[in-house]
């Protein structure tokens, strides 16, 4: 059996190959990365101008059902799920005790008694494993990752996609809404990885191709296009959005990533708290920063980054070419002696790319609006 064939495959998997999409392993999951007819480029240009349609249904699924059900996510995960109620979703981190990242993830407050989580891919079998060993008796975690699609409708245009099917687009950034299409319930959330307005759409699995084609016909009339996770990551990456084993990881914390919004200091516990707190008063770790390309070249992850004086002081976490500024970009992990605005440098496969230390994002979008 070779390597690919051994991946999971999404429920819309079958439309992937039509498309001849260039597939490759996103977390154990065979995904597209990228359309033929303008590849990467093409497909970010249509969610920044118009409207893109991405299957992520390699995202993991899990319920946390029962009584004390939220309590166990908000004893273990770092952001306050008190922050939120019914109808609403928060971005969390699952962190080791050291302070690293785990995963990253979103929550859906259905109510005390019944959660639905998130997380990546790659990570969500791990997330589950720690939650049910901390679940007191009478919480249930379960394991749907095989159950839904998730499509992501993202862009300026995507309002109008949604009306087309009769969908809600009236609940506001990062909250939900429940409906009933075509028999089958949906989950329609104000959520996206792009920084544009958009939506994130939850349905059963045996409803994901049916889902898919009445969204690409919505879409035709404002030439949208299918995306794949090539365009996803050069649209999160303008946006200084972290991707975990990047820019978060069991090595990069919350506090070192800039996350700190996403933790409830205040809460009497949660994974990882001791540790992470000691980092924020020591205030000595690397912190992550974006940096802007002056010069040429594209930098890439594991890139060293160096000051005005040669000194090397972080390294590349994500890097790319932005389409939209046509120029590199980067997020650097550093040395906090480097700030907005410094002149630095990026090593590129040997050769030294002038750069400057930019707060991301590095667009303007309308993501809450």
């Amino acid at each position: 059996m070779s390597e690919t064939s051994a991946l999971r495959t999404s429920p819309i998997h079958d439309r992937h190959v039509a498309l001849t999409a260039k597939m490759a392993d996103f977390g154990g999951w065979e995904m597209p990365i990228e359309y033929p007819g303008g590849g990467v480029v093409a497909e970010h240009a249509a969610v920044r101008e118009r409207v893109g349609l991405f299957d992520v249904s390699h995202l993991g699924k899990v319920f946390i059902r029962g009584e004390g059900a939220a309590e166990l996510v908000n004893t273990t995960l770092t952001n306050d799920l008190t922050r939120i109620g019914p109808g609403q979703a928060q971005y969390t981190m699952c962190c080791d005790e050291s302070g690293g990242v785990i995963d990253d993830l979103i929550i859906y407050l259905r109510g005390v008694g019944d959660l639905f989580l998130m997380p990546n891919a790659a990570n969500s079998a791990t997330v589950v494993d720690k939650l049910r060993a901390e679940a007191p008796e009478g919480v249930e975690v379960e394991d749907h990752h095989d159950d839904f699609a998730v499509l992501a409708v993202q862009g300026p245009r995507s309002d109008e996609v949604l009306t087309a099917l009769d969908l809600p687009i009236d609940h506001d950034f990062m909250s939900y809404d429940t409906a009933r299409w075509r028999d089958h319930e949906l989950t329609v959330c104000r959520t996206g990885y792009t920084g544009e307005r958009g939506y994130e759409l939850v349905a059963p699995a045996a409803a994901g191709l049916e889902l898919w084609d009445a969204l690409v016909e919505a879409m035709a009339p404002y030439e949208g296009l299918p995306c794949g996770l090539g365009a996803r990551d050069t649209l999160r990456t303008e946006m200084g959005y972290p991707l975990h084993g990047n820019d978060l990881s069991p090595q990069i914390t919350p506090v070192m990533a800039r996350a700190a919004w996403a933790v409830g200091w205040d809460k009497e516990r949660f994974w990882g708290k001791d540790a992470l707190v000691s980092q924020r008063v020591a205030k000595s770790s690397r912190l992550l920063r974006g940096a802007t390309v002056t010069g040429r070249g594209i930098p890439r992850p594991g890139c060293a980054v160096r000051d005005s004086e040669g000194t090397e002081v972080g390294v590349v976490t994500s890097g790319t070419f932005s389409p939209t500024l046509k120029q590199g970009i980067a997020l650097i992990l550093v040395d906090r002696v480097v700030t907005w605005g410094d002149a630095i440098v990026i090593d590129v496969r040997g050769r030294d790319v002038a750069a400057t230390v930019t707060k991301p994002p590095f667009v303007e979008v309308q993501a809450t609006s």
